[in-house]
């Protein structure tokens, strides 16, 4: 028998189960003092459908070279997708952030806006880079839903949704503005090393007692 769902100690719970494990790439990286907004949606844009193992060490690889948006447009496009290679799609992701630098000098005097829509209105920037770029660099509320927040609130049956865009606007609705940024920052490691899309470790899950295990039909 589960007992009813309890947000705050679900993620009481989680917060320590992840001690362990990495921080997520974006919270890691702050912490290295990367934490203007330019440099967290960059390095955001660098972790799509790419490993915290990479997205890390690039990130640093391209702050060497350039951390604001006008040191950046000093980057050739062939030695920017030189500096992401190990990346997913370098080429398309170096167009993505010189776009972005580009913007932030001609229309916004070298700062990006702290504002979602303008930022999900940049070419190639989606509302989990924005929102994660603006909840870690601006402490702004913001929820960030990837694949393991996605995963993870539904497999609870916390929500019940079928797209990570979806999650998010659950999410907003029923998590309070102070806990968003949690999301992400708690649920990304929990994802990853505990609640993991094939074979979860249910046997020693901090919170099976609240999860529904939706969908799962083998765990360790």
């Amino acid at each position: 028998m589960k007992k009813p769902f309890h947000l705050a100690t679900v993620l009481k719970r989680l917060e320590k189960a992840v001690e362990p494990y990495p921080k997520a790439a974006m919270f890691h990286l702050y912490e290295q003092g990367y934490n203007t907004l330019f440099e967290q949606l960059i390095s955001c844009i660098i972790s799509i459908r790419t490993l915290d193992e990479t997205t890390i060490p690039l990130s640093l690889k391209l702050f060497e070279k350039a951390r604001t948006p006008e040191q950046l447009l000093q980057v050739s496009p062939k030695q920017l997708e030189d500096l992401l290679y190990g990346a997913t799609f370098p080429g398309q992701k170096a167009y993505t952030m010189l776009g972005i630098a580009k913007a932030a000098v001609e229309e916004y005097n070298g700062n990006l806006p702290a504002d979602f829509e303008m930022l999900t209105a940049l070419k190639g920037v989606g509302p989990k880079c924005a929102n994660l770029a603006l909840g870690v660099a601006t402490g702004k509320a913001a929820i960030s839903v990837d694949v393991h927040v996605h995963r993870v609130v539904n497999r609870w049956g916390f929500i019940q949704t079928a797209q990570p865009e979806q999650t998010m606007k659950a999410l907003e609705e029923k998590v309070p503005a102070e806990k968003w940024i949690d999301i992400n920052r708690l649920l990304m490691p929990f994802g990853k090393h505990i609640c993991t899309g094939r074979l979860p470790h249910c046997s020693t899950c901090p919170v099976l007692d609240y999860c529904q295990q939706v969908g799962v039909t083998n765990h360790r």
